[in-house]
This record gives structure tokens, C-alpha cells and sequence, in this order.
């Protein structure tokens, strides 16, 4: 019978957001343009940053692009939340904030999350500064910070992007239940319905976390195995890694 109780009020806590992507309409005005004041620097530095980036390397473009649907991809596999009333999914933005860094993940999210509230109602675009600040802002920097201060105190590559990919998963959700609180509270206090929001995706983003750290540190040891090249150009890994990782 708690358990029953626990649901239902879950059930009526969270039944306005339909996916993990914050839909339209969900936000009230001041808060969808708070989050879009957030995210506009940042898409603006990752395409500074990709500019850059590109004129010392002329792969660099064809890299986002292939990225960016990679992103694409993995975040257009919605689970239900059977106590919440919405959906979860694994976010992607580890993997491309380990290989391009964070600034040019947050422009790859961008185009990612555009696509998806344009053509498949996944998402919404007065609700697409929010989810950029979460899932390309919030998921990049926690991605690549967590990816670079493992190999820094020696983790193995594997361990180290599997560590990114469970941290950025949990850090968006975290970020997400914060923007949804903030922006349906009411006269509600804030602290205990961002505490409800939170439980209410730990049934699936728990393991869904987990999933996503697997899937990470599976393209980043495929890479190290059949690409070595790329990731030593790009300072992830040392020669005489990419010669153990070969045998």
C-alpha cells in the first residue's frame, strides 16, 4: 500500500514534463528565457571554438558531423518512467566532449536537440535553452572534467570515459529536475519538489547511467583499438598506450 501511495503522488508531481526533453509550454516564460540567456554564450563559444578548431585540422568538421548524429541517435531512445509520468534517455554528450571538448559538445547538442523539437516533437523550442543548458552545458563540462581528471590521476582510458559517461547521464537528469522544479514549483518550496522529481527518474536513470558510462567506454577503447592515430592527435592518449592497446 505505501508503495501504491508513493506512486500516485509521484504520478501527479511529474505528469507536465512528457520527456526528459522538457516539452513545450512546460516552462513559464521567464524561466525558458533565463535558460536561453544561459545557453546562447555558450553555443556562440563552441562555434568560435569549432572554427578554430577546424582550420588546424581539416577532419575536425566531418568529426562533428558524425558526432552530432551520434548524439542524435542515443538520445532519441526514450525509456518510460513508469513512476513519473515521462521518459528517460541515455544523453551522448560524454562521448563528444571527450573526443572535440566540451564547447563544440554543446554546439553538437544544440543541433541535436533542434532536430528533434522540429521533426519529431521531441523536446520544444521554448524549452530548447533548457534542455541545451542541461544535456549540451551542464552534460559536456561534467563529461569532459570527469574524463580529463581520471587520466590525470593515472585511471586507464576505458575506466576513465566510462566514469564520464555514468556522471554526465546522472549530472543532466540532475540539472533537468532543477529546471523543472524551478519552473512549475508555484508557492510550492523548491527543495522538496526537487527532491520528488529527482526520485521519481531514479528507477531508470540509475541504470540507464550505467548504460550509458558501457556505451562510452565501448567507443573510446573501440577507438583506441582501431584508430589510435586520432586519439593521440588528440593528446587522449599516449603512443605507448595506443601500442598496449593494439595487442
Amino acid at each position: 500500500m505505501p508503495r501504491i501511495i508513493l506512486t500516485i503522488l509521484l504520478l501527479a508531481l511529474a505528469a507536465p514534463a512528457h520527456a526528459m526533453h522538457i516539452s513545450e509550454g512546460i516552462l513559464p516564460l521567464g524561466w525558458a528565457t533565463l535558460w536561453f540567456a544561459l545557453a546562447i554564450p555558450f553555443v556562440a563559444l563552441g562555434c568560435r571554438e569549432l572554427k578554430r578548431l577546424s582550420l588546424d585540422d581539416l577532419a575536425m568538421k566531418p568529426l562533428v558531423g558524425l558526432l552530432a548524429a551520434v548524439v542524435f541517435i542515443i538520445s532519441c531512445m526514450p525509456i518510460p518512467v513508469p513512476t513519473a509520468g515521462t521518459c528517460s534517455h541515455p544523453c551522448g554528450t560524454a562521448i563528444s566532449a571527450i573526443l572535440v571538448g566540451p564547447l563544440v559538445s554543446v554546439l553538437i547538442s544544440t543541433v541535436a536537440l533542434l532536430i528533434q523539437a522540429l521533426v519529431m516533437a521531441h523536446g520544444g523550442l521554448t524549452t530548447l535553452g533548457a534542455d541545451i543548458v542541461s544535456m549540451g552545458i551542464v552534460g559536456s563540462f561534467t563529461g569532459y572534467a570527469v574524463f580529463k581528471g581520471m587520466r590525470r590521476f593515472g585511471a586507464s582510458l576505458g575506466m576513465a570515459a566510462f566514469c564520464a559517461g555514468v556522471l554526465t547521464d546522472w549530472a543532466t537528469y540532475m540539472t533537468t529536475s532543477l529546471e523543472l522544479a524551478s519552473g512549475i514549483m508555484g508557492r510550492e518550496p523548491f527543495l522538496p519538489l526537487f527532491t520528488k522529481i529527482m526520485i521519481a527518474f531514479v528507477p531508470t536513470q540509475l541504470p540507464l547511467g550505467l548504460l550509458e558510462g558501457a556505451m562510452t567506454a565501448g567507443m573510446v577503447t573501440l577507438l583506441a583499438r582501431k584508430r589510435p592515430d586520432l586519439l593521440i592527435r588528440m593528446r587522449l592518449m599516449k603512443p605507448e598506450e595506443a601500442a598496449h592497446a593494439g595487442t
